[in-house]
Formats: structure tokens, sequence, C-alpha cells
């Protein structure tokens, strides 16, 4: 869905050896974090437990946060695929909650930085994650449009609160998964065909 350029949250390193290196430690981050989340471990830790010094990490990266936001916009953006433009706005809202709760760590770890983003005034989670969720509505409200057009979808609530609904529904049940994972969570948003069906 995104035209846009992808940014860097970070050095790329001066050579193309500087930019393969640093794509390999957030490959490495990606796998660690699937497993463990973000658990709250110091820079040092993660370098440790990526495999590099704490050194080499600095060189690309100037703080936890830097990091773990690079970390969630890599593993992002290695998830997105062409989307079918059949699919309904629930539909892709529900295959992306599926994905994403197939790796518990990265649910974890945008919880995290969800939470700092808005406890912070400024960093770079804010600053990713306001970006983030103003394209997210932009897409899912325009995908919205297009199926109250069609008939499919009600009309008599604009597709941009549509859509912060929407969201706000997705990162609520995925909450609530990861806190009980005996919830079904692909049954549970798959209602909100109904919420949203034109009446």
């Amino acid at each position: 869905m995104e035209n846009e350029p992808k940014s860097v949250i970070g050095r790329r390193g001066s050579y193309a050896k500087g930019v393969a290196r640093r794509q390999e430690i957030l490959d490495r981050a990606i796998e660690v974090f699937a497993e463990r989340g973000a658990d709250g471990t110091s820079l040092r830790r993660i370098a440790e437990a990526i495999g590099v010094s704490h050194a080499t990490l600095l060189h690309y990266f100037d703080s936890r946060e830097q990091l773990l936001v690079a970390v969630y916009e890599h593993a992002e953006s290695l998830r997105q695929a062409p989307e079918d433009l059949e699919q309904s706005s629930v539909d892709v809202m529900v295959a992306a909650a599926t994905e994403n709760v197939g790796v518990p760590g990265m649910v974890q770890l945008y919880s995290t930085l969800v939470a700092t983003a808005i406890e912070e005034p400024a960093g770079e989670s804010k600053e990713f994650f306001t970006r983030r969720f103003e394209r997210v509505r932009t897409d899912m409200a325009q995908r919205l449009r297009d199926e109250q057009a069609a008939g499919t979808v009600r009309d008599d609530i604009d597709a941009e609160t549509l859509a912060t609904m929407l969201i706000a529904l997705s990162d609520g049940v995925q909450t609530q998964w990861l806190l009980d994972p005996s919830i079904d969570l692909r049954d549970t948003l798959s209602r909100a065909t109904a919420l949203i069906a034109a009446r």
C-alpha cells in the first residue's frame, strides 16, 4: 500500500559493506526479538544476543530506542506483500493481525514501542508511529471509501472514522491476545464485517 520511499532509521554505513552489515544486524535482531520480544534489555545485552560488539551496534544506532524502531520497521517491510485489491478492509486487517500474532515477540515489540511513543514527547518511536498510523489510516480509509461507493460498507459514518475504529480494534484485540492467548483473534476481528456492513 505504501508508495513513499522507505526511511532509514539509524546510519546505513559509508559503503556497500556497511549497508550489508547493517542489514545483517537487523535480520539477526528480528530473529532475537521474534523469540524474546524487547523485554527491557539494554543495548549492550542486545548486542550480545545478536552476536556483535556493543561498539558495532553503536556505529549504526545511537540508542536502544532507535535500534528497536529500526528492527520493527525492517520486519514490517519484509512482511509487506502486494495486497489483493479484491480483499475487503476487514480481510486486510485480519490477515495483517494473523500474521503478526504468528510472531508473538514482534507484537510485544510493537506494543512496547507504541507505549514509548505515547510517553515520550519526542523521539524515534513518536516520529515513526505518528507517520505509520497516518499512513495506515489513509490507506484503510481509501479502501473503505471504495467499499462505501460499492454499497458494501455503511456510509453513515465517514471512512476516516471507520478506519480509525478498525485500527483501534485490531491493536486492542492483539494486546488482549498477548495477555490471554486463548482469545480467538481471527474470529473476533472477522466479526467487524457485521459492524461496518451497509444497512
